[in-house]
Formats: structure tokens, C-alpha cells, sequence
């Protein structure tokens, strides 16, 4: 994927026309060793710029009712200070992007997008009594392999100063993929008389990026504040805290602190959460208490209008009234 936090990747036109090598200078002089890459798979571009807005999308749905609503990547490629600092946001966004562009590439090679991929080769294992290996499966190796090169293309140079930061997308970004790759699942469709289903074509297809960013989301909240400090032979990523126990592969880490989101501060980042919407009758990160962190909310009514009463006429098609309805709505002061 294309380095989130220095390329236009995030601002590439969804419909661009990726039929020319010169399509790469929309790229040239903000990540040069990704031109190349660019060049040598223009058909992976769609997919790639697909993936960038895929992102943004599946981060604010999975946040949506929290302090923090990924609001920091909606101005993308300039990213809010919080992305830029190395925090369990910044950890989140990295993985996810990871995952995206692997999860857009293997569909891409299902869908018949891609001329040099195609599906999955059929599982090694025995399909389940009543099935058989069929269908079109993801192709998941091809994902991971390409994804991995545009997600870490940019990751690798030794800077003074900045290999904490690399070390650290370079781990998140391994742990988005392998959250995909763990994601991928067994599908079925079934054949028979009347539906009977006595035979089952089964094959092997990833997860939806929501289901993704849902399994990610639990590793922000587990994330671990970790330091790159000299371990033996080569410097590694250890937990800030002593107490805290060693950092595993699947674990996401952050390098600085996170401001509280609850007030606005730019030059951290956080827009607070003035006038955000909350659910006063809930005891999660949606709820009044916890949104509006403690100073309170504002309720009023307001008349919407909705479908009602709807009926199947025959033949084909549903008809259905309007209706109002009033509601009540809690606003964070």
C-alpha cells in the first residue's frame, strides 16, 4: 500500500484510467519507490485506490460511536498530528490499510479484474461429507504477497531518528495481514431439488473489511505501549512498561500517547466531541456519560418522516405510506 502518511494514494481518482505507465506521476515526488511499483502493476491500481477509500470507510463504521471517530484520516493525505505521532490510532489506521489492499487485490483476482491472478487453488483438506471443493476462491497468497509490497515499500529505510516509527508501522501493518489471512472462511452454495441442498459447492472467501476492522478494533483497545530499544544482537520493539508482558506478533503497539479526544486541539489532533450524538440510555463509548465526557448533553425533538404500512401488491411491487414520527435526540454540550 501506498505510505499513508507522506503519498496522494488516499486522494488517487477511484475511475482513474490506469492504462499508462505516465498515470504514476500522480505518485512521482512524494513516495518515489513506489513509482515503479505503480508502473509494473497498473492493473492493481483500481484495486489499490479502491482499497485507500475502503479504508476510510470501514475505520469511521467501526468507530463511529466512540470519542475518537477516526476523524483523523477524513482530510487524507494530510492526516491529523494524532496519525503522525505514532499512537494506537495511528497503529489501527496502519493495520487496517494493511488489510485492505491485500483484501481488494484477492478479490480482484476472484472477480476476474486482474489478467496475471485468478482464483485460489482448491483447499488440500477433505470438504465436509455432502460438499465439494468449488466456486471461485479468493486468492489470498496473491493479496497478501502484493499488498505487502505497496503497504512496505516505504518502510525500510534506515533515517536516524525515524526507525522507531518504521519498525513499529512496519510490525502493524504485518499484523493487519495476518488478521485477513485469519479471516478467511469456508462458503458454501447449495444444489439440489427444491432447494434440498444435497449438494453443498463450498470454497474459501475472505471475510467483509467491516468484520476486519471489527476483529482490529479489539487489538486497539489491547494495544501495547512499546519502546525500539537495542535487545541482544539488533534493536527490537519492547514494552514501554517492564510490567507489561513481551510483545507478540499479533499484538498491535503505539509509541506515544493518545489525547483524550474530548476537547478540540489541533496540534493534537482531537476535534472533541461537541455536538457529537450520543444514546443516553447506553453504558458504552456511545453513551452520554462517556461521549460527552462528563460535561453533560443537551435533548430535543424533531419530526421525521419514514415509510409505513407498506403492502406487497401484486405484481410487483410495495407500496407503503409516509408517516412522521417524533423523536429525541441527546447532543454533547
Amino acid at each position: 500500500f501506498l505510505e499513508l502518511t507522506s503519498t496522494q494514494e488516499w486522494g488517487l481518482p477511484p475511475r482513474v484510467a490506469w492504462d499508462e505507465p505516465q498515470r504514476c506521476r500522480l505518485l512521482a515526488g512524494t513516495v518515489p519507490a513506489q513509482v515503479p511499483l505503480c508502473r509494473r502493476n497498473l492493473e492493481l491500481m483500481p484495486s489499490v485506490a479502491r482499497a485507500a477509500a475502503a479504508t476510510k470507510s470501514a475505520c469511521q463504521g467501526a468507530f463511529a460511536a466512540a470519542r475518537w471517530n477516526c476523524s483523523s484520516i477524513e482530510r487524507a493525505p494530510a492526516f491529523a498530528p494524532d496519525l503522525r505521532r505514532g499512537t494506537r490510532e495511528s497503529a489501527f489506521v496502519h493495520a487496517l490499510a494493511a488489510a485492505a489492499v491485500a483484501h481488494g487485490i484477492a478479490r480482484a483476482c476472484a472477480s476476474g479484474e486482474l489478467p496475471l491472478c485468478s482464483c485460489a487453488s482448491s483447499p488440500a483438506e477433505e470438504p465436509a461429507p455432502g460438499s465439494r471443493w468449488g466456486g471461485c476462491a479468493d486468492n489470498v497468497r496473491y493479496g497478501l504477497q502484493l499488498g505487502a509490497a505497496f503497504a512496505d515499500s516505504t518502510l525500510v529505510s534506515g533515517k536516524a531518528g525515524r526507525q522507531a516509527s518504521q519498525a513499529v508501522r512496519l510490525h502493524n501493518s504485518a499484523v493487519g495481514r495476518q488478521v485477513l489471512s485469519d479471516s478467511l472462511e469456508t462458503k458454501c452454495k447449495c444444489h439440489g431439488v427444491s432447494g434440498s441442498c444435497s449438494v453443498k459447492t463450498c470454497w474459501k472467501g475472505l471475510r467483509s473489511l467491516a468484520d476486519i476492522a471489527s476483529d482490529l478494533k479489539a487489538k486497539y483497545l489491547a494495544a501495547i505501549k512499546v519502546t525500539h530499544r537495542l535487545l541482544g544482537p539488533r534493536k527490537q520493539l519492547v514494552p514501554k512498561d517492564t510490567a507489561t508482558r513481551l510483545v507478540q506478533e499479533t499484538d498491535l503497539v503505539y509509541l506515544a500517547n493518545s489525547p483524550d479526544y474530548c476537547t478540540v486541539n489541533p496540534q493534537l489532533g482531537s476535534l472533541g466531541t461537541h455536538d457529537r450524538q450520543c444514546n443516553k440510555t447506553s453504558a458504552g463509548s456511545d453513551g452520554c456519560d462517556v461521549l460527552c465526557c462528563g460535561r453533560g448533553y443537551n435533548t430535543y425533538t424533531e419530526e421525521v418522516l419514514e415509510r409505513c404500512h407498506c403492502k406487497y401488491r401484486w405484481c410487483c411491487y410495495v407500496a407503503c405510506r409516509t408517516c412522521r414520527r417524533t423523536v429525541q435526540r441527546h447532543v454533547c454540550k
